[in-house]
């Protein structure tokens, strides 16, 4: 853990803010199940350095980010608290239905003096708003999350999305429906993992 700040190029005063954040879901997964209890000792490999390493998948020219059920905050809040460092231009919102992750995102975003736009709401309630990134992790499949994504990505926008193992059985079954863009990454932290980076998201059928 000593060199965390250093294998993901983050400033000390960030590495602790992540620290604070990774005490503080300990302490509230006592009371709300926020993640998987299983995964809660690898909580550094499974959360936070899983969230990390989207950060230098953001296009550099990108102003706006959306990562759509955000449950603890994971990639969200995290890729918030490293842009406040590294991109302070870039605006960070996470969405999510379920009051109580709400509750708990907006107490991280106070203890870690994080500026991230919390919205406790569905994420069709947004489809009037476009973002320039859209990041979404352990969410649904594939196909479903490009139904969500696609109102709300701007044209020239990019999606993050860490898949597991059915990686391309989802990218094969959401061919049918969409046309895309697609580059998909090794993960630093699943090695049957891919994050697939999409492109010039459009419906097929229209132009």
């Amino acid at each position: 853990m000593e060199n965390f700040d250093d294998k993901y190029n983050v400033s000390r005063e960030t590495f602790l803010k992540l620290k604070l954040y990774h005490q503080s879901l300990i302490e509230w997964q006592n009371k709300f199940n926020l993640v998987s209890p299983s995964s809660l000792n690898q909580a550094w490999n499974r959360h936070f350095e899983d969230s990390m390493q989207l950060f230098s998948l953001i296009p550099p020219t990108s102003k706006t980010l959306l990562d759509m059920g955000s449950g603890a905050g994971f990639p969200g809040m995290v890729l918030a608290i490293m842009a406040n460092e590294k991109t302070p231009y870039l605006k960070v919102s996470l969405v999510d239905s379920v009051t109580k992750k709400t509750l708990y995102l907006k107490h991280v975003k106070e203890i870690t003096q994080t500026d991230a736009e919390i919205i406790n709401a569905r994420v069709e309630s947004l489809f009037k708003r476009k973002f320039d990134v859209i990041t979404a992790r352990a969410v649904t499949a594939l196909n479903d999350l490009l139904g969500y994504a696609h109102p709300l990505l701007n044209s020239y926008g990019t999606c993050i999305f860490p898949k597991g193992r059915s990686w391309c059985e989802e990218v094969e079954k959401a061919r049918k429906e969409w046309n895309f863009s697609l580059n998909p990454l090794s993960s630093t932290t699943s090695e049957e993992g891919k994050i697939l980076v999409i492109t010039e998201l459009a419906k097929k059928g229209r132009k």
